[in-house]
């Protein structure tokens, strides 16, 4: 069974609030809470000393001075860090800009080959119903001799020219 005690120490949100009541940061409100909790209970208010002993013996560590050297050195990380992240940032946009110049480039590229298709597409298409039409074209001067476009049909139908039709066509 865990220790009650214990618990209670490792309570992360017990010792923020108890932090929080030391460092004076809480409304009047919560003050009277926690300090109502401090007169009923025991754990808590064990939790509170343990935290101000901690803070007492920070306070009596000594305290060092940081020297010149040390200053410079920290304003001169913090002068390299800035930098670098100047030198990201530009490389970002950079690349970025990059990109949005080979998204537009292939944007053209797709439009040109787009418009180009359908006019060659539409331009050819005469050629290619004359293409369509080339059997009846190299024949037209039997067909004058034909009495009408029934007989012709009814020709067709008959299927007597097929052999010709299938030397002819490639």
């Amino acid at each position: 069974m865990p220790d009650p005690q214990q618990t209670l120490l490792d309570d992360e949100k017990v010792r923020e609030e108890l932090v929080a009541y030391l460092d004076g940061e809480l409304p009047p409100e919560e003050n009277l809470r926690i300090e109502r909790r401090l007169a009923e209970d025991g754990l808590y208010r064990q939790t509170l000393q343990e935290l101000e002993r901690a803070w007492d013996l920070l306070d009596a560590l000594p305290r060092t001075q940081p020297d010149e050297n040390f200053t410079r050195t920290t304003v001169e990380m913090v002068v390299t860090s800035a930098a670098e992240d100047v030198e990201n940032l530009k490389f970002q946009a950079l690349r970025r800009r990059r990109l949005a110049m080979m998204a537009a480039a292939a944007a053209i590229v797709a439009a040109a080959l787009v418009g180009f298709s359908a006019v060659y597409w539409e331009t050819t298409a005469p050629n290619r119903q004359l293409v369509r039409d080339l059997p009846v074209i190299e024949n037209m001067e039997y067909y004058r001799h034909a009495e009408d476009l029934e007989f012709l049909r009814r020709l067709n139908q008959e299927a007597l020219f097929e052999e010709d039709v299938n030397h002819a066509s490639p």
